[in-house]
């Protein structure tokens, strides 16, 4: 048997003086913690010596103890390994009681549980349980600059300076946040100082800590239609009232807003790359938006959360370079670029908000790990960033071109491409009557992860379709997945053949 660790024992009761036997008193103890799954199968446990130390007792009944459990089959005893608990004890018993123990059930632990837990706590969708072709908002891993991040990483972490130790600054690093204030002046067009500039554990977090910071509940919030199902959720959770707003080639319609909800504290939109659809907002409504924005004291708030992406022309600047109100909140993040696990974006601030942002994120998690952030910023000065960007450009565009060809190769008839010169991602529609929701979980039974466009519309949509995220899928997995994909859609029943 292989050498573990003795296990520190949740605390045991004994009552020397009481009418039951010590050894008995252990016994009942051993037993309760096997079946209630505090002990677990295989686990070793304190030798008699150490437990009489640690209890204060003789070794006598706990000796006693041990040869009663060994006998009744709870526990197992080794020679030179020690005693253990029995492997032979059903581990899905140990689960079932660890998890709550018999007299708790799912009805009962969900009556304590608020409004806004319950509508989140939804089963996990079967097409964000597979990691292949097409998972949205997944980049190309098996490119990343492994070796230059190493280095970075090692050259930082071999003699740590205290500061990447201890508490950090609420704001950020301040040398990674210069170092983003350089990169979106010289790429984006964003106009801004390293002062206005927060740093957080993703766009998520960044949209969450401005719903708290700038929205009352019961604001009125326009959210593109379809829009981004993070967002909706992030503005939800904090009491927000969304009100839809249609999305066409130009973009968020902003005339349509103004017309359904004119005295809107804020507004959520991704004008560089629309999400799901892939549309660019059109000068036009950029400037409109900013003039209904600065006349009605609303709030803008730009996610450009991919667009460095764009294969066809230059990037688009961003919105907030041509603010000159101060109202846009601008978001950005290096999850989505580099890999998701980095948790790493930030938000770019009016001038006048940072000190009420550093006060509310001080109140939450307090500050993102100095450590990345050092190594980011390296990363960032010594070009390494940008390099990856020119590569990843030249890679996403060779995967998107292999999608279309793929879809028009074997489905033509069933998917209508909406837009795909930008970013990691494409939408296409379905046919009518076509359930998405249903094509997407039978598609994960295969492996293939689209993910149904209907989930981003707060109101039901006219048409269903299918997202595909094609960053982290090479052109062999594009190709099967299409395939696989295309029986799916060959099956009338979700395929809108038949009446619904």
């Amino acid at each position: 048997m292989p050498r573990v660790a003795d296990s520190l024992l949740p605390p045991i009761a004994l009552d020397p003086g009481g009418a039951t036997p010590m050894y008995r008193q252990l016994s009942e103890w051993f037993r309760r913690a096997i079946t209630e799954g505090r002990l677990r199968p295989g686990q070793r446990v304190p030798s008699t010596r150490n437990l009489a130390e640690e209890l204060k007792i003789s070794r006598i009944p706990i000796l006693g103890a041990y040869e009663q459990l060994c006998a009744e089959g709870y526990l197992e005893a080794f020679t030179g390994a020690g005693t253990r608990v029995a492997h032979s004890i059903p581990d899905t018993r140990t689960r079932k009681a660890g998890a709550g123990g018999p007299r708790t059930n799912r009805s009962m632990r969900s009556q304590g549980i608020s409004e806004r837990a319950r509508e989140l706590a939804s089963p996990q969708a079967p097409w964000l349980k597979n990691l292949g072709a097409f998972r949205v908002g997944l980049p190309a891993l098996d490119h990343l600059p492994l070796g230059v991040w190493s280095q970075l990483l090692h050259r930082h972490w071999r003699k740590p300076p205290q500061d990447i130790l201890t508490y950090g600054d609420a704001m950020g690093y301040l040398p990674f946040r210069e170092a983003i204030a350089e990169y979106l002046g010289a790429f984006r067009g964003v106009r801004c100082e390293a002062a206005q500039i927060m740093i957080t554990t993703g766009s998520q977090q960044a949209l969450q800590l401005i719903a708290h910071v700038l929205l009352d509940p019961g604001d009125r919030v326009w959210m593109e239609e379809p829009g981004y199902p993070g967002a909706q959720q992030a503005l939800s959770m904090a009491g927000a009232r969304l009100t839809p707003v249609p999305v066409d080639q130009d973009g968020v319609d902003v005339s349509q807003g103004i017309q359904r909800c004119p005295d809107a504290r804020a507004v959520y939109i991704t004008p560089s790359h629309q999400f799901p659809l892939g549309t660019t907002l059109s000068a036009a409504r950029r400037l409109a938006l900013l003039n209904w924005a600065a006349h009605s004291g609303a709030w803008i708030i730009e996610d450009d959360y991919d667009s460095e992406f764009r294969f066809s022309g230059h990037p688009v600047p961003a919105l907030q370079g041509l603010d000159a109100d101060g109202r846009v909140l601008y978001i950005g993040t290096f999850s989505k670029v580099l890999f998701p696990a980095l948790r790493l974006g930030y938000i770019v601030l009016p001038k006048d908000l940072a000190e009420a942002f550093c006060a509310t994120r001080a109140a939450t998690d307090t500050f993102s790990s100095p450590l990345y952030q050092i190594v980011m910023a390296d990363f960032l000065r010594e070009g390494h960033f940008a390099r990856h960007i020119r590569r990843m450009r030249k890679l996403y565009m060779q995967r998107r071109t292999a999608l279309v060809e793929a879809i028009g190769k074997h489905m033509p008839e069933r998917l209508e491409i909406v837009a795909a010169d930008t970013g990691m991602h494409l939408a296409a529609l379905l046919p009518h009557g076509s359930d998405d929701m249903a094509v997407s979980s039978a598609a994960a039974r295969k492996g293939v992860s689209v993910r149904p466009l209907s989930l981003c519309y707060l109101r039901p949509p006219d048409r269903g379709g299918l997202i595909f995220g094609y960053g982290g899928a090479s052109v062999p997995q594009i190709n099967v997945a299409v395939r696989d994909l295309t029986s799916v859609l060959s099956d009338p029943t979700h395929s809108g053949d038949s009446p619904r």
